[in-house]
């Protein structure tokens, strides 16, 4: 429920010095921001797009490190202070796969390793163990064992201890979380054999060892990581003399195939020259690597998984949402340029009439409550008609002396109703009970007529089919920033759309700033309803379902009092969302009815709930992965896909423009619409999804209005009041 506007200052203190709470219409959106942005950068951070380091350091003086180290085995063991290697014994072979787990490849390695019964050693990056847990669980499901290659894969001679650490525990707890252990070995990334060590990497390894970790590296490399082929591979994974040996192979980090066929065909030959193939462990007969985690541990890891998985999950989710939204903004705009350029030839081709001209005498329903700074320029717009009409001002309960300002113009074909308040439809229906005339226009009391507008609006009623038009609704107070993107939004998105839905059939609203009716069309679906907060949707909704065609009559011009502040912009566009949804809620069932109902329901609801209720919904992920792209790249992929998208508005707008014959020079202040004004409104959207998901109740939202609208005195543009009358207020 919208609040009402204050003046900008300093929040009031309530009793007692707390200040006033965050509304809840902005705090739901602004929590569903966070928890979005959190699950991106978490999602960023584990697909390395936060946080990498790329660098690698160039080789390195060799002094500083211990000759035994140099010259000895691929196991290095600094714990405790030692400074030890190890071999491995003649005919023990040791496989290790770096880079892993990878979706593709890793089930592909264990397989083959299952296939002739070999162990090895997997040293998992903290990323891919947190992105596919159930490999790792695999691994040591079936008797591998699992080593750290740390979590971002960095040059960790380039980091600084506290990153070490961070490195070692962000691996170790993906680790945990996905198979419940703990390991002791380690491999550091870009690592090749024990010789290779130099002054960066030697520090390293000693604190490494410090933290608990034997250091893992290699003295025979298969370089399949090159893809030199199948028996280059071989070649090189196998070692010589019999000699034991730890291989470095990869499991993840590309295409694997050679890798995989290589070891499918090394292994069985290996095997017969007596080779074995252990775990680290098992060919140095040591105590296994891994240990079992308990309690909040244990917790803590399976915490950390469940997180990245949501956030794999949700950045899946986002992904198709955008293709869906792509799609249904691209079919949108593809419908709108076709079927409105269709709609806009055939009205205005050479000869064209609805059928025998309209000059019948009109009654115009103004239903007004509280409009003492519009009504006069309504009725005087009216008054100025080129077609008879008689015209009936509704007064709701007033209370600023709306009808005695009506009364006191004297004006003839013009009489006032007075009813206590009721609401707008019960206004309607109090209209038309009270209408001399059996063609109904009705309008809004912030809105004013050219003198041709009912004219133009009621020529439709000569086809005996058509039920109800929709006119040409046009924003009269364009002259501040939120005027001017109402003024696009009016002409793209509301008449383009109108054009659209004339040539489907299934126009889904006709606006209550300007809209006409025939009398036996409304009595036959009862009236106007307060069924809904948009009782013009429930209107038009009700009339295809009972065979009556809705057309749109571009000439038809009426200039309304659009919102001036962001409040009064809230108020209106939340009871315009929340009431079309209930109107589709309402109509629900055209959806299986027969005949012409269901034609409306089986076309008419999907491109409704789809166009005004879906798509705007999933919109913002253009926004959010736009701002995803330029924090975490490609950035200048991201810009010109979100140009990609500009230019596409652009176009539709330009062309909405030229058909309604506006000056472009408004279209100047789109990109700052669609990076400002679409915020306001997908939140106003969501706010009406979650009132309407909780069952909330919304009253009708009254709008302040200024009076800035008058009579276009024969012209197409209205007049616009001087600001130093004091009326007008600054946009919010």
């Amino acid at each position: 429920m919208a609040s009402r506007t204050r003046r900008s200052g300093p929040a009031p203190r309530a009793r007692g010095g707390s200040r006033r709470r965050l509304p809840l219409r902005l705090l739901l959106p602004l929590l569903v921001l966070v928890a979005l942005m959190a699950m991106l950068m978490l999602r960023g951070y584990v697909h390395s797009e936060i946080l990498a380091d790329h660098r690698v350091r160039p080789p390195a003086a060799t002094d500083q490190v211990p000759e035994k180290i140099m010259r000895g085995g691929p196991v290095i063991d600094t714990r405790s202070g030692r400074t030890e290697s190890l071999r491995l014994p003649d005919r023990r072979l040791v496989l290790t796969f770096d880079d892993g787990p990878d979706p593709v490849w890793t089930p592909k390695v264990l397989d083959v390793l299952k296939k002739h019964d070999a162990h090895a050693v997997f040293f998992v990056t903290g990323t891919m163990a947190s992105r596919y847990p159930d490999l790792v669980r695999r691994m040591v499901a079936e008797g591998h064992e699992v080593g750290l290659h740390t979590f971002n894969h960095p040059d960790l001679s380039y980091q600084s201890k506290k990153r070490i650490d961070w490195e070692l525990s962000q691996n170790q707890l993906a680790i945990s979380g996905a198979a419940g252990i703990r390991t002791s070995l380690f491999r550091p990334p870009y690592s090749s054999f024990a010789g290779a060590m130099d002054n960066m990497s030697w520090p390293v390894t000693e604190y490494i060892g410090r933290r608990g970790y034997i250091t893992v590296v290699n003295n025979t490399d298969s370089e399949d990581w090159r893809k030199p082929g199948v028996e280059e591979i071989i070649r090189k994974a196998s070692p010589k003399g019999g000699k034991g040996a730890i291989v470095l192979m990869h499991d993840s980090g590309g295409d694997r195939h050679q890798t995989v066929e290589a070891l499918d065909r090394m292994l069985p030959d290996l095997r017969e020259q007596g080779y074995e193939f252990a775990n680290l462990t098992e060919a140095l007969d040591a105590p296994s690597a891994h240990s079992r985690v308990t309690g909040l541990e244990q917790w803590k890891g399976k915490a950390w998984i469940f997180l990245v998985q949501a956030s794999e999950h949700l950045t899946d989710g986002l992904v198709v949402g955008l293709a869906i939204v792509g799609t249904l903004v691209i079919g949108r705009f593809v419908l709108m340029l076709v079927l409105s350029g269709l709609h806009a030839r055939r009205v205005r081709r050479r000869g064209f009439s609805w059928g025998p001209p309209i000059t019948e005498p009109v009654s115009v329903l103004v239903p007004a409550y509280n409009e003492a700074k519009c009504i006069e320029s309504t009725v005087r717009s009216l008054a100025a008609s080129d077609h008879p009409i008689e015209v009936l001002v509704i007064d709701d309960g007033s209370s600023d002396g709306t009808a005695r300002i009506v009364e006191a113009m004297g004006l003839p074909d013009v009489r006032v109703v007075r009813q206590l308040n009721a609401g707008k439809p019960a206004a309607l229906n109090r209209g038309v009970a009270n209408a001399r005339h059996d063609l109904i226009v009705m309008m809004d009391g912030d809105t004013v007529f050219e003198p041709s507008t009912v004219r133009e609006l009621v020529q439709p009623f000569g086809d005996p089919r058509v039920g109800a038009v929709a006119g040409n609704a046009k924003v009269g107070n364009k002259d501040t920033l939120i005027g001017a993107w109402q003024h696009i939004e009016y002409v793209m998105g509301f008449n383009l759309d109108r054009r659209m839905y004339d040539v489907l059939n299934c126009m889904p609203t006709i606006p209550g700033a300007v809209g006409a009716f025939r009398r036996s069309a409304l009595e036959r679906v009862g009236g106007m309803s307060d069924d809904t907060l948009a009782e013009d949707t429930d209107i038009t909704m009700a009339l295809h379902r009972d065979g009556w065609r809705v057309v749109y009559a571009e000439n038809a011009r009426a200039w309304t009092e659009a919102p001036e502040t962001v409040q009064q912009l809230w108020s209106q566009r939340y009871r315009w969302s929340y009431g079309t949804m209930q109107a589709i809620w309402k109509h629900r069932r055209a959806l299986v009815d027969k005949g012409a109902s269901g034609r409306f329901g089986r076309v008419g609801l999907p491109l409704v709930s789809l166009f005004m209720v879906v798509a705007p919904l999933l919109a913002p992920l253009i926004d959010v992965f736009l701002v995803y792209g330029l924090v975490f790249g490609p950035t200048q992929k991201t810009i010109i896909a979100w140009l990609g998208v500009l230019a596409i508005q652009a176009v539709c707008a330009a062309y909405a423009f030229r058909l309604d014959r506006e000056r472009m020079t408004h279209l100047i202040s789109l990109p700052l619409q669609q990076i400002l004004y679409r915020q306001l409104m997908y939140v106003v959207l969501l706010q009406s999804w979650i009132t309407a998901l909780t069952g909330g109740r919304l009253r009708w939202q009254k709008l302040r209005r200024t009076g800035v609208v008058d009579a276009p005195g024969g012209g197409p543009v209205p007049r616009q009041r001087s600001e130093s009358s004091g009326e007008r207020r600054p946009v919010a």
